[in-house]
């Protein structure tokens, strides 16, 4: 009977675990969780429903959601897909819904359904899992793995690590020869004060642009402001693939935001008409854009240097294009970050170079596997990092189902 130990008590962890046990059940499968409460991410994702996946079901569409990971998981997801997750958990009882954004989540609306689903099939399947187990050392000798935790020795066939992003194991990766991309925050709001975003809380727009200034990178989507600052997935989709340039300014760095999505010219033509048809009409008293609140308008209006009682005939020229500047191109000093600390993503982890991932095996030593956010795979929020658990999950078991 092959033995295998699983290292991390997570979603990659477990369905891993379920997975390989299913297609062998010869094998003796051990889940180790450092914590007292396995799947913990899993509970608290999606606020509290668990976002699955996402219903994007092209891999090379699917692909551009993953800032790092790209390449290395075209070909992992067309072997398992967002389909297959959909028909593993259907099967499982546990069916899926789409919402409105794509984001896919249990029709139970809980991520406990997703909990119970894990435990019902461990428990089925006697898959051994064992909490309050946190690694101290894992080294290979004589074929056989030897994993020491403050409790116990264990000695495996094959070991796989789904830890997440934990420094421990990291670096007990790094002395057996892995290396490892240096982890920074994936996913986090930009910390801006700015008189123009002061009490405007819970505000937001569907579809605004937003650029990093002295790079290439802008993202589009719907904005809110918070209490930090700036926030919603266009800000955090520009986080993720601005992981390593905003680390390397140390969070202080500039954005330039175009509230309504349109070029500055169209919005121009449009102010100038608005001159000529509402001459007679107070300018900060009603917003004409309908994707712009009244009390963001105000402050955009008196950051253009016009006055509360002035009328839209008596704008001058440069009012008017410090108007269309403030609507399509305001700039913003940021200065920090703040994560999420529920769901809290890092981009870096082992080398992507340094696995196979046709079973998601490392390169330099036989039998031993990762998964899940221990390496240096990431996404964009909304359902993508959970795929690359199952995904990867999938292709592992398959791996470590058959005979040493």
């Amino acid at each position: 009977m092959s033995k295998v130990v699983i290292i991390g008590g997570g979603a990659a962890g477990f369905f891993t675990a379920i997975n390989a046990k299913e297609q062998n059940p010869d094998l003796d499968i051990t889940i180790l969780e450092k914590g007292k409460e396995t799947l913990q991410k899993v509970r608290i994702s999606g606020g509290g429903r668990c976002n699955v996946t996402h219903a994007c079901f092209e891999p090379k569409e699917l692909v551009k959601f993953y800032p790092r990971g790209e390449k290395e998981l075209l070909g992992p997801f067309h072997q398992f897909m967002t389909g297959d997750t959909f028909e593993w958990f259907e099967n499982k009882g546990v069916p899926l819904k789409i919402e409105h954004d794509n984001r896919v989540f249990p029709e139970a609306n809980t991520s406990q359904a997703i909990i119970d689903c894990f435990q019902k099939a461990v428990d089925k399947l006697k898959i051994k899992v064992l909490t309050s187990h946190g690694v101290n050392s894992f080294y290979q000798q004589e074929n056989k793995w030897i994993i020491n935790t403050k409790n116990e020795q264990f000695i495996a066939d094959k070991l796989v690590i789904a830890a997440g992003s934990s420094k421990k194991i990291w670096d007990l990766s790094k002395e057996l020869g892995h290396s490892i991309i240096n982890t920074v925050p994936s996913l986090f709001t930009f910390n801006i004060k700015d008189p123009r975003l002061t009490d405007l809380l819970g505000l937001s727009v569907p579809n605004a642009t937003v650029k990093l200034v002295g790079t290439n990178l802008e993202n589009s989507g719907p904005l809110l402001i918070t209490h930090w600052g700036l926030s919603g997935p266009a800000i955090l989709k520009l986080s993720a693939y601005g992981a390593r340039i905003l680390a390397d300014k140390n969070y202080q760095y500039n954005v330039t935001v175009n509230w309504l999505g349109e070029d500055t010219t169209s919005v121009t033509e449009k102010l100038l008409s608005l001159k000529k048809g509402q001459a007679k009409k107070q300018v900060s008293l009603k917003s004409p854009f309908s994707d712009i609140a009244k009390r963001l308008w105000e402050r955009l209006v008196f950051a253009s240097k016009i006055k509360n009682t002035q009328n839209w005939g008596d704008l001058s020229n440069q009012q008017l294009q410090n108007l269309a500047n403030q609507l399509t191109n305001g700039l913003f000093n940021a200065n920090g970050r703040t994560t999420f600390k529920d769901e809290f993503v890092t981009a870096g982890g082992i080398d992507l170079k340094e696995i196979n991932f046709k079973r998601f095996e490392s390169k330099l030593h036989k039998n031993l596997f990762f998964v899940g956010e221990i390496l240096n795979i990431d996404a964009v929020t909304g359902g993508f990092n959970f795929q690359n658990a199952w995904t990867g999950g999938f292709i592992c078991a398959n791996a470590i189902a058959e005979e040493v």
